[in-house]
């Protein structure tokens, strides 16, 4: 016993609490009790006074710093959501629309591009990532382009074409010659795309049957790269060069077989005539030179010679922020020249319109120099650049934007049956890469089941 009761006076003052004992059984030994202990010390560790031996903090200075800013990592996004400050579209497309629940797996494989799409500021992180790379490493910074990726990556074969360092994946945007920017997904598309030329032109065609088995007429409009117009200001390589060109020229060499209205030639002589390139350097769309060569084309297709005593006068020269630069972390503008449009040569009819997804609609009275016809047109972001002079060529116009036909394509095909010409705008790029939504085979059954309900 007298091991015994040294062992307890060693233990004792380490488990004395509040100036109170608590005595713990001695170690086993032979002819002792080897009863476990009734209880553990009455208070945690961290409550312990601070010279007890056993004392330890529950939360140290770095622990509550730590913790401090692991809480404002984790909810400054919903903080500035809170305050007012919203997530910026700056990357050329629309953000991530959350997922359906009804999509499946999708719903969760969605979720990533949803997130990072909806992080308020990050046009700002882009902007201070470019900064930073470029000012202090001299290079392009390596943006993570990838959004729903499941499973390893897989790495592109090398393009021996190219000249940039390492060049092992497409870029959102080529800088060219010049400080002339060209958007990647021009030659992405074109080297990766969800479906072949041919196919590509077998469902316009199947469209084009379609709206003229309801009887009425059918306008094809191709929307021409930047690329594609001002090539000589890409640089002498890149990434998916070859694969680019040839699929460029197998498009342009087939369209014409779907019955589509090439701008191209046009272009290049307004180009001439105004001694202004018809794309600006740092905007992946045409200039207000680009808009009035497709609202004449259009209209003189639609009437011959509608466009014969129309006035266009150059006005004031603006400033457009361009939509390539802010994918580098730039802002950049360039001046763009616009235009007054009088059908008749003295009444100027043109203006902007309000941006809506859904189908909207505009009446005039008819006019010299204004088509009298009941048009619906179908297209993406170059119609609306166009949209100012499109309204003022037409006595009844409808505009509906082509992504509205993911989202509700039976409404879409209703407002073309309201109509009795269907013209629709396509960007090069959206159907040399088949990612026109209006290629989607369940859309053209939508488009021709809604026409022929309401013959022409």
């Amino acid at each position: 016993m007298g091991a015994g009761l040294h062992e307890q006076q060693f233990l004792n003052p380490l488990l004395e609490v509040n100036h109170e004992q608590v005595i713990c059984p001695p170690a086993t030994l032979s002819g002792v009790s080897t009863d476990p202990p009734k209880s553990l010390p009455a208070v945690p560790e961290s409550l312990l006074p601070r010279e007890h031996a056993l004392y330890r903090p529950r939360h140290s200075s770095r622990q509550r710093t730590a913790l401090t800013l692991a809480i404002l990592f984790f909810c400054a996004p919903a903080l500035l959501l809170v305050v007012g400050v919203r997530p910026a579209e700056f990357e050329n497309r629309k953000l991530a629309e959350f997922p359906s629940i009804t999509d499946g797996w999708g719903f969760f494989t969605g979720l990533n591009a949803w997130a990072s799409d909806h992080v308020p500021l990050r046009d700002k992180a882009v902007a201070a990532a470019n900064g930073i790379s470029r000012g202090l490493f001299g290079e392009a910074p390596d943006l993570d382009r990838r959004q729903d990726v499941v499973g390893p990556v897989p790495t592109p074969p090398k393009d021996p074409s190219a000249d940039r360092p390492d060049p092992t994946a497409f870029v959102d945007v080529i800088e060219g010659k010049d400080d002339w920017l060209f958007l990647g997904a021009d030659v992405e598309g074109a080297c990766d795309p969800v479906m072949p030329v041919a196919e590509v032109h077998a469902r316009l065609s199947r469209l084009r049957a379609a709206v003229e088995a309801s009887g009425r007429r059918f306008l094809l409009v191709v929307a021409p790269n930047k690329s594609t117009m001002v090539p000589g200001f890409l640089p002498s390589k890149f990434y998916g060069k070859d694969c680019f060109n040839k699929a460029r020229d197998e498009f342009w060499q087939g369209i014409g077989k779907t019955g589509a209205l090439d701008l191209r030639s046009r272009i290049e002589q307004t180009a001439e005539l105004t001694k202004r390139l018809p794309y600006p350097k740092y905007d992946s769309h045409w200039t207000h030179e680009g808009s009035l060569v497709m609202a004449r084309v259009i209209t003189d297709t639609v009437k011959p010679g509608t466009s014969k005593d129309w006035k266009v006068e150059p006005t004031k020269v603006v400033d457009r922020e361009g939509d390539l630069a802010p994918l580098l972390g730039r802002t950049s503008t360039d001046p763009v020249q616009s235009y007054d449009l009088a059908p008749d040569g003295r009444t100027v009819r043109n203006h902007e319109i309000p941006l809506d997804p859904k189908p909207q609609r505009f009446t005039q009275a008819p006019s010299k120099g204004v088509a009298t016809a009941k048009v619906g047109l179908l297209g993406d972001s170059f119609a609306y650049y166009a949209a100012q002079y499109l309204v003022a060529c037409f006595t009844d116009l409808t505009m509906v934007h082509v992504e509205r036909l993911t989202h509700n394509a039976r409404e879409v095909a209703r407002a073309l049956a309201e109509t009795d010409v269907v013209v629709l705008e396509a960007a090069e790029r959206l159907l040399v890469s088949g990612l026109d939504p209006v290629l989607e085979p369940q859309a053209i059954d939508i488009i021709a089941e809604e026409l022929a309900k309401n013959p022409r």
